[in-house]
């Protein structure tokens, strides 16, 4: 009867040891529920995209609207008659300070290009004969 016992208790032992740890144990099995529910979030974002890619694509095809838009956001197109001004910000200056009123705010030196005037002067001077 005691070998009978120490033959249940490896059993025991060897299906305790196959299921936490050997193929099909439940830590690879909670691993595979979360790399499936990972796949499916990255499945969802996918048709997403694709749903928008195939919307831009629709829009390409059939309006022309679309099309402008591209080639001006991308190519920096403009339509026949239309003036193009680009607006360059200085970086250092903050957009939510505004000067004192009456103050005049300060030109920057003429080695960052502040100085018009000189440089329309010194380009003239070099013009002449």
């Amino acid at each position: 009867m005691r070998w009978l016992a120490g033959i249940l208790l490896l059993l025991l032992l060897g299906l305790q040891y196959r299921l936490w740890v050997g193929d099909g144990s439940l830590a690879e099995v909670q691993s595979l529920r979360d790399e499936i529910a990972a796949q499916k979030a990255e499945l969802k974002e996918m048709r997403t995209r694709n749903q928008a890619l195939e919307a831009e694509v629709h829009d390409l095809q059939e309006g022309l609207d679309a099309l402008e838009e591209r080639a001006r956001s991308e190519l920096g197109m403009i339509k026949q008659g239309e003036m193009f001004l680009q607006v360059i910000e200085d970086p250092d200056a903050s957009s939510d300070t505004a000067p004192p009123s009456g103050s005049v705010p300060e030109s920057p030196p003429a080695a960052e290009g502040g100085d018009l005037a000189g440089r329309d002067a010194a380009a003239d001077e070099g013009r002449k004969p």
